[in-house]
């Protein structure tokens, strides 16, 4: 919404109210939808309207949590009141978690039917270009949009290619120049280091908040409920709930070797969640590799070979963990690198790859997706997708649990629950002063990692193919890839 807003809130102006429970925006007045229906404060409060209605069942309601309502003052004010005192003002309506629907479009989809509404592949917005095609996996075509508020638009139409893998869409920019652009290059440091000799194009990687990490599953994930629900907090894990496993999993991590060999200038290995903007990393986190002490770890808890089979076991439970993430050379190498560590310590290690469209597709339906991890192990990448850690880390608390009840829709994956943890969260959910804000993020990424609830392993930079023929383009690590593609042009020959 800070593009469509008149001026952005602040306590100078008094967008921001003094006791922290209310924020009032002022829209632009001269904005319309790309089909000429005015944008006003009520499309504003239909998108709240919809995005907690719980039939609707949207995937981006951890943003919306702390809002206790919104209201439209005027046409073109809208006051957003809070539940309780609330830091992050600026978290709702804003980023990539934080669009405006058009209310016109939306009205009757605003329920169990939000997935039938043709405009989930046909949107209507406010920006620069307007969907005009679309062919899911393969194509998407925009054209410019003649009513755009900023002024005509550059280039007349604009082609997304879906499909393929990366390295070909990092091919067609640095190599071939069949391309203009290409996002989310997670190719082998290598490949790009050649590709771009070729003098086509730039790699452009820019370091943010997103950090490449190896999950634990905290339920088993091969009992089934009565209901037929896997990974159920019914039925915890046969190994991970002991944190002595958790901890020799972790340091048989190799992070320098996958970032060095597959990320090189593109990555840094860490052993932190939160990594950016600076003043919530911790300097009091690090991470190491030692097969032996893993090993040490391993014994105490337990787990020996018994059977000679190669394979540590326990009462009859075999270490066996299959371990899942989405199609990719690099992480499909990742795992290859993970599962030689695993298995030198008496793990055995079936390894999975799931189509991406799959994987971090929200489907209820389909139990490959992240959210159902029906695996002891999966691999992806996330971060805050805003300065503003606090929705990012209340995942990890026990009330966000994806599980059958929410359809698979909340973020925690990992099914893990700590009291301690939660009281943390909630402590920063209501702190006005900065440092102390900051501080307490800082004790909360330091609680996961002493619990080793999640294993990260690499610090990723938000890596693209950008042409030469094209100018104007400034990636943030804070916003989808195209949020300045209004300033997009083709370069001068």
């Amino acid at each position: 919404m800070l593009f469509l807003a008149a001026e952005a809130p602040s306590r100078e102006n008094g967008g921001v109210a003094e006791d922290g429970r209310s924020v009032t925006w002022k829209l632009k007045e001269d904005v319309t939808w790309a089909d000429g229906e005015p944008f006003t404060a009520e499309d504003v409060v239909f998108t709240y309207e919809y995005l907690s209605n719980p039939d609707v069942a949207a995937a981006s309601t951890a943003n919306y949590e702390t809002v206790e309502s919104v209201e439209a003052i005027d046409d073109y004010t809208v006051q957003v009141n809070f539940k309780d005192v609330t830091p992050g003002w600026e978290v709702p309506f804003t980023g990539q978690n934080g669009m405006i629907l058009p209310e016109h479009i939306f009205a009757e989809f605003n329920g169990a039917n939000a997935r039938e509404a043709p405009a989930n592949q046909m949107p209507v917005g406010t920006g620069p270009y307007q969907v005009v095609e679309f062919k899911p996996g393969d194509l998407v075509v925009l054209e410019a949009n003649a009513d755009y508020w900023d002024g005509a638009p550059p280039f007349n139409r604009v082609e997304v290619k879906g499909g393929g893998d990366a390295t070909s869409a990092a091919r067609a920019v640095l190599q071939t120049g069949d391309a203009d652009y290409a996002y989310n290059l997670q190719v082998e440091a290598n490949i790009l280091e050649e590709l771009e000799a070729a003098g086509q194009g730039r790699v452009s990687a820019v370091f943010g908040p997103y950090v490449e990490r190896i999950m634990f599953n905290f339920t088993d994930p091969n009992a089934e409920t009565a209901d037929g629900e896997r990974s159920s907090l019914e039925n915890p894990h046969p190994f991970f709930t002991d944190k002595r496993v958790r901890q020799a999993f972790t340091l048989a991590i190799d992070r320098d070797a996958i970032a060095e060999q597959l990320y090189g200038p593109t990555g840094r290995a860490t052993g932190q969640l939160l990594v950016s903007p600076g003043a919530i990393a911790s300097d009091n986190i690090s991470y190491e590799y030692n097969l032996e002490q893993a090993e040490a770890l391993l014994d105490e808890a337990g787990w020996e070979d018994t059977n000679d089979d190669g394979v540590r076991d326990q009462d009859g439970v075999e270490m066996n963990v299959v371990f899942q993430t989405s199609v990719n050379p690099v992480r499909q190498k990742t795992q290859e690198i993970v599962k030689q560590s695993l298995e030198s310590i008496g793990v055995g290690v079936e390894l999975k790859s799931i189509d991406a469209g799959i994987f971090f597709s929200g489907d209820p339906a389909n139990t490959d997706t992240i959210n159902h991890f029906y695996a002891d192990m999966q691999e992806y990448n996330t971060g805050n997708d805003s300065p503003d850690p606090g929705p990012y880390m209340k995942w990890w608390t026990c009330d966000q649990i994806a599980q059958m009840e929410n359809d698979w829709q909340l973020e925690n994956n990992a099914r893990y629950c700590n009291p301690e943890y939660d009281a943390l969260w909630e402590a920063s959910a209501t702190e006005l002063d900065p440092e102390t804000r900051n501080d307490l993020f800082k004790q909360m990424d330091e609680f996961l990692m002493e619990d080793v609830a999640v294993m990260p392993i690499v610090d990723r930079a938000n890596t693209n193919g950008v042409s030469n023929r094209l100018e104007g383009v400034e990636p943030s690590p804070w916003d989808a890839n195209t949020w300045d593609i209004k300033n997009w042009r083709r370069a001068a020959e």
